[in-house]
């Protein structure tokens, strides 16, 4: 069902979907879904992965998985934890893939405004589950998600940290992607244009 009304939905209001690997990559990785500008990313990329039929899911405020809307939350991929503790994600995360098969959506940003660089937190949840990391990215100028460019967990455990940061920065300058609020969006993803300024 999802899977058609994802189709349908993206459709109706004239967005594409462009895979860049293979779409089993999907079923198990640390999904990086930038520029992270707007809301309506989040949404348009959710569909995407409803065209696709894969799961999804995203780490939320635990408050939304169990108000009494929680079930609905939790059927659209919520995943509940309390922040106001001091939780170690990578490892929350490493413990949810040992239980199932899914995509984590991280927005490395960590806000829809401006950030000087990325935080780190998505790779090393991607070293901890020993999962690939796969990128998307919604460009709104041409009205499509690319979705599947695949970082293998081999690649994330031989090369360094730095090399891995400057191959997603390299894939979004590549493909010039517009976002929702360009103000908001700084491809220089590990801060290295400013620190040479």
């Amino acid at each position: 069902m999802k899977k058609l009304l994802g189709k349908l939905i993206l459709k109706i209001v004239g967005w594409k979907v462009v895979l860049q690997g293979d779409v089993n990559s999907l079923d198990r990785c640390i999904l990086v879904v930038a520029p992270h500008t707007h809301n309506s990313e989040y949404l348009l990329g959710n569909l995407a992965y409803w065209s696709l039929g894969k799961p999804l899911k995203i780490i939320i405020k635990d408050a939304h998985t169990k108000a009494w809307y929680g079930s609905v939350v939790k059927s659209l991929g919520g995943v509940g934890i309390d922040r106001s503790q001091k939780n170690d994600l990578v490892n929350f995360v490493a413990k949810q893939f040992e239980k199932d098969d899914f995509s984590l959506v991280i927005t490395p940003e960590g806000t829809r405004s401006w950030v000087p660089k990325w935080r780190k937190g998505f790779y090393h949840m991607a070293m901890a589950a020993k999962v690939p990391i796969v990128l998307a990215a919604g460009d709104f100028k041409r009205k499509t998600m690319f979705l599947g460019y695949t970082i293998s967990y081999e690649k994330l455990s031989t090369l360094p940290y730095e090399e891995i940061m400057q191959e997603i920065e390299d894939y979004y300058v590549k493909y010039d992607i517009t976002p929702k609020i360009p103000a908001n969006w700084n491809p220089d993803i590990t801060g290295s244009q400013q620190a040479g300024s």
